[in-house]
């Protein structure tokens, strides 16, 4: 399994260094279909979202279909450096954690099944799906789930820096792009007149004045803020950009509603206050004592690891609205992701992909 892994790990550098911002994976989605077709897997495509699909047969024609997959996608611009800086026990490099790993970790589950000669009972479907960051919105495993339905074994989603955690709840978000228009002016000769920079800051105090709850966690982030074209005018025009998440449904739509009235009222003559849902991430989760947790809990714990049960906000919010079977499982540690010093540590590769591979090999038999 050594070789596996390192094989795993460099095919993740390759990877790493074809630039795939939400919206733009198409290089490095064509870069996987091609990996895919030079595998001899069946069925291989790309469909009009741009997730990449290959087919492992198993030996049951009717037993449902066991679904891995892992996001193309990167937080970063086209134009980020993408250069990898090895250490002993690290490499350094945008992406290579969330997601590159989590994408290679798919062949290393072929490899490795191929390895040890085990044909499962059901097909396995290797999907590289996009959009799961930011604005994407999950429009990638929307795609997915809808291809396949509710009739399947169930979701198995790689996320490159989550070993040791185990995903089965979902975190709602809700996401608003809120804009401030006013008429503008010159900051000394029209002062007094609104500035749509002022309005909004007084708005966004307003919001983050709300007192959430601590159980069931509820976050809000203002996570974005721009307007105004200058240090001596007016603004005419500001805009931000509000996320708002629960591990509760409920605890969600009351924030939702609390942050709505509060948008509905905040117009005034002169000041106009418009928002719009830029993005929406569904809630659900499966219990602790469904086979798909159990199962991946006991995969980690084979390997020595803590198998930590945790909620977040990943590809498996769509199968799990839909109550299907979904767990998010991870290839290795690390930390910094989503910054330019991420990094993934190197020994631990081998245990997530022994962990992986025991997971889908078991989750066959279920078939």
């Amino acid at each position: 399994m050594a070789d596996i892994s390192n094989r795993v790990l460099e095919l993740a550098i390759r990877i790493q260094q074809i630039p795939a911002p939400t919206f733009f994976e198409g290089p490095r989605g064509e870069f996987v279909r091609d990996l895919f077709l030079r595998e001899n897997l069946k069925d291989v495509s790309m469909d009009s979202l741009g997730n990449v699909f290959a087919r492992l047969p198993g030996r049951q024609k009717k037993a449902k279909e066991l679904i891995v997959s892992a996001h193309l996608d990167t937080v970063f611009p086209a134009s980020i450096n993408l250069q990898i800086r090895r250490e002993a026990e690290r490499v350094y490099a945008p992406g290579i954690g969330d997601n590159s790993i989590g994408v290679a970790a798919l062949f290393g589950i072929l490899w490795s099944l191929r390895e040890k000669n085990l044909l499962l009972n059901q097909d396995v479907w290797f999907v590289a799906n996009v959009g799961e960051e930011g604005l994407g919105d999950l429009r990638g495993m929307r795609g997915v789930v809808e291809r396949f339905g509710a009739d399947v074994l169930g979701y198995l989603v790689l996320e490159g820096l989550a070993l040791g955690h185990v995903y089965h709840k979902a975190i709602g978000v809700k996401r608003y792009r809120i804009t401030a228009k006013t008429a503008g002016g010159h900051s000394w000769s029209d002062y007094g007149q609104p500035s749509a920079v002022h309005e909004l800051a007084s708005l966004v105090t307003q919001l983050t004045a709300f007192r959430l709850p601590r159980e069931p966690r509820t976050t809000m982030n203002v996570g974005t803020m721009v307007g105004g074209t200058g240090i001596n005018v007016l603004a005419a025009e500001a805009k931000c950009e509000l996320d708002l998440r629960s591990e509760s449904p409920n605890a969600l739509s009351k924030l939702v509603h609390q942050v709505e009235e509060v948008l509905i009222n905040a117009s005034r003559e002169g000041v106009k206050i418009t928002a719009e849902v830029i993005g929406e991430r569904p809630a659900g989760e499966i219990a602790i004592d469904h086979e798909f947790v159990k199962l991946a809990v006991n995969c980690t714990r084979e390997q020595g690891l803590e198998a930590v049960l945790t909620a977040g906000s990943t590809d498996a919010n769509i199968p799990l609205s839909k109550n299907i079977p979904a767990v998010v499982m991870g290839i290795t540690t690390g930390n910094g992701a989503h910054t330019v010093n991420e990094y993934i540590d190197l020994k631990p590769v081998e245990l997530g992909m022994n962990s992986l591979l025991r997971f889908v090999e078991r989750a066959g038999e279920r078939g």
